[in-house]
């Protein structure tokens, strides 16, 4: 039993350092690039957005609204006050949605994981949250046009942790912010792709979420999105591993959009904002949003 054990032990370190040497490199960019854009870059997206504000572009000025929340590298506990101090200033409700849900599903540092997943998942992914932001914005518009959809009383803008005077310490402080709050969930998503690699037989994965089994498979991958996404970075593994075992795009498509919309800290901010019954059309949104994406991802692709 002992010998046993022993084996599988080094049968799941072999993998597992077999992962991390693939996909590490991926991770630490995203951290390099992630605090770059938050500490140089973040004040500008933001003000480029509240410049927006009194611009007439009507439904069009969604697109610009979930372009920036893609570029915003703040989570959602840190978008909520910005928004909130958006708001205050004017700015339309369907543009604050299209920024904060396109904010919620992606960020700089996600797009940099990401393309450990190819070039294919990539643009899919940067498109469909993009897509997803624009459709959120829609949605709050053609609802919710002549009455406020979200509720910022008693939201303020925290203090920012970016403030030593010397901009490579500044840069330095943020990076190691980025690894303590994600290195454990990337060694973890690495982990868990050794384990996958190891004792899940590919051929039983790709029935169950490969393209023969397109339906049922995007319906799946949204609703396991839900439980297993903690973190962007140590979802990356993962995924990947996923696909290599047979997950048809589509279905990776739709656990990427409903891993981030649900995970637990988001959805804590967002019923804040929203009530409980704003708060379950957004859940609803996002599971019919995924699952439509998912669909027609594995038909184009």
């Amino acid at each position: 039993m002992l010998d046993l054990l022993r084996r599988e032990l080094v049968y799941v370190s072999y993998y597992f350092m077999v992962q991390l040497r693939q996909i590490a490199g991926y991770w630490i960019l995203g951290m390099v690039v992630g605090s770059l854009v938050s500490v140089f870059a973040k004040d500008a997206i933001h003000n480029a957005f509240d410049r927006i504000r009194d611009k007439r572009w009507g439904l069009w000025g969604l697109i610009p609204a979930s372009i920036l929340g893609v570029a915003s590298p703040l989570c959602m506990y840190g978008t909520i006050p910005i928004a909130a101090s958006f708001s205050r200033h004017g700015m339309r409700h369907d543009w604050l949605a299209a920024f904060m849900m396109s904010s919620v599903l992606l960020n700089p540092q996600l797009i940099l994981y990401s393309t450990a997943l190819g070039t294919t998942a990539l643009v899919i992914r940067i498109v469909s949250c993009t897509v997803c932001g624009i459709v959120a914005g829609l949605v709050v518009y053609l609802f919710y046009k002549d009455k406020p959809f979200f509720n910022f009383e008693g939201f303020e803008p925290g203090a920012s942790h970016d403030t030593h005077p010397n901009l490579f310490l500044r840069f330095l402080f943020n990076l190691g912010r980025n690894i303590k709050a994600t290195g454990l969930y990337f060694l973890l998503g690495v982990l868990l792709s050794a384990l996958f690699q190891r004792y899940v037989p590919a051929d039983k994965f790709a029935a169950l979420f490969g393209e023969a089994n397109e339906g049922f498979g995007v319906l799946m991958a949204a609703t396991i999105g839900v439980p297993l996404y903690a973190c962007g970075g140590g979802t990356i593994p993962l995924i990947r591993e996923w696909l290599m075992m047979g997950m048809s795009m589509g279905s990776a498509s739709a656990f990427m959009l409903t891993g981030p919309a649900t995970k637990i800290t988001n959805l804590g901010a967002l019923k804040i904002v929203l009530g409980m019954k704003r708060f379950l059309l957004y859940l609803a949104f996002v599971m019919a949003f995924s699952l439509a994406t998912g669909l027609i991802v594995n038909m184009l692709v």
